[in-house]
């Protein structure tokens, strides 16, 4: 656990002892039945500035309650400068990663829990390095006491279960309804333009998939406003739908980390995640062919594939798009995707080739990269930095290669957008 930790944060860490800072070795937080707290803030932010006395009491509660059993916090400032770190900082008990103007673990830690927003507090277990929850500022907000702590995630089962209502109008128990069906959860509002202009769609896949049989259902979770908002869009949709109003919501946002809209997760039969981006997947499986979407460890960038590059370090190989092309690419790249993709919640780095979908001509404009076919890139738009291959005849040798450097950082970047 505690090298995975170092490759997130560093070696160590800083906390202040009066007028000094003393370093601690991160490697020392791990270990049986630990807990530790990676706290997205900043002393600029309004909501961060009302959270932070809320999390220094609970801090400083459990800390007693756990009779030396670890539990320690991180503070990763997204402050604008050294001064404004400082200040904030000496009002935290706990520990934070030193100031650094070139946000090198900051940007990997802003990767990993895909942080949109402050405050954010992603909680992962001491132990065996995996993430408990990614929404523990909901978690403490809703429970100031803190119950359930470290409100580990809770299976799908557990959450939904109770009365969901049909299309028309019944309600019916969650897990009776469900039980034995692939599901996707579906995130929406109806006055969010995005979902207006999916749902068609998303109903166009859903009657397809019922009338080939598919032992499936989909559940309307709402952020609506209103009562008649939630009926008028609810009345559209041919599926069902968590009632407006109920805590289940909130509840179900924070398992899966939803921070926009729409969204579609899908689960299997068994209530185990399949994919948290049914969304795009939907966009491109018009005719459901893929149904339920397991994600592919090497995908096409398109533009609803192309989220991942706001998202993530993405590595694209760009082609001319002849089916020659396409097929040289896979080949080159699957390999090295299905390993990538083999690490699970550790996966850093996301693999697409580029045939001739219009978003391969906006995102090479957009960094200045010329018309070279085939050309290798990892774009890291968190870091605002690009890395380009400099070999014109790509193989597999040479992507392995150039993987490898991104990974030991002896990778020479540039600017995302070249500066005039």
């Amino acid at each position: 656990m505690a090298k995975r930790l170092q490759n997130l944060v560093g070696d160590t860490v800083i906390r202040l002892s009066g007028e000094s800072v003393e370093e601690i070795r991160v490697e020392s937080l791990c270990g049986k039945d630990s807990v530790i707290g990676i706290y997205f803030s900043a002393h600029w932010c309004p909501p961060c500035r009302g959270f932070t006395p809320k999390l220094i009491e609970f801090y400083n509660n459990e800390k007693q309650k756990r009779n030396g059993t670890k539990f320690e916090i991180i503070f990763v400032s997204w402050d604008r400068d050294e001064t404004s770190f400082k200040e904030y900082f000496a009002t935290m008990p706990w520990l934070a990663l030193p100031y650094d103007p070139d946000k090198k673990h900051k940007g990997k830690l802003t990767k990993k829990f895909r942080v949109q927003g402050i405050p954010k507090l992603v909680l992962i277990d001491g132990e065996n390095g995996k993430t408990i929850t990614v929404d523990g500022y909901t978690c403490l907000t809703d429970n100031p006491n803190g119950e359930g702590f470290p409100w580990r995630r809770k299976k799908v089962t557990e959450v939904i279960k109770g009365p969901i209502i049909t299309n028309n109008k019944t309600e019916v128990e969650a897990l009776e309804a469900l039980k034995g069906k692939y599901v996707g959860l579906y995130f929406s509002a109806h006055w969010c333009p995005p979902c207006k202009a999916f749902t068609p769609e998303l109903i166009r896949i859903y009657e397809l998939l019922k009338s080939n049989g598919k032992n499936m259902e989909f559940v309307f979770v709402s952020s609506d406003r209103s009562q008649d908002s939630f009926d008028l869009f609810f009345d559209s949709m041919p599926w069902m739908a968590i009632p407006f109003g109920d805590p289940r919501t909130e509840a179900l946002k924070g398992l899966f980390g939803i921070d926009g809209i729409p969204s579609l997760v899908m689960i299997d039969d068994k209530g185990e995640i399949i994919n948290l981006n049914g969304r795009a997947a939907v966009v491109e499986d018009i005719d459901a062919k893929e149904f339920p979407w397991y994600p592919k460890p090497l995908n096409e960038l398109t533009g609803s594939a192309s989220v991942m590059l706001n998202e993530s370090a993405c590595l694209v190989l760009f082609t001319e798009g002849e089916d020659s092309d396409i097929d040289m690419a896979i080949d080159v790249l699957s390999d090295l995707a299905k390993e990538e993709s083999e690490k699970g919640e550790d996966q850093e780095l996301f693999f697409f080739f580029g045939a001739d979908d219009d978003i391969c001509y906006s995102v090479r404009d957009f960094a200045s990269l010329d018309d070279q076919c085939p050309l290798l890139v990892i774009f890291d738009f968190p870091e605002q930095k690009i890395y380009v291959c400099k070999e014109t005849d790509i193989t597999k040798d040479i992507a392995r290669a150039f993987v490898k450097s991104y990974f030991n950082e002896t990778l020479e970047s540039r600017p995302l957008k070249p500066t005039v």
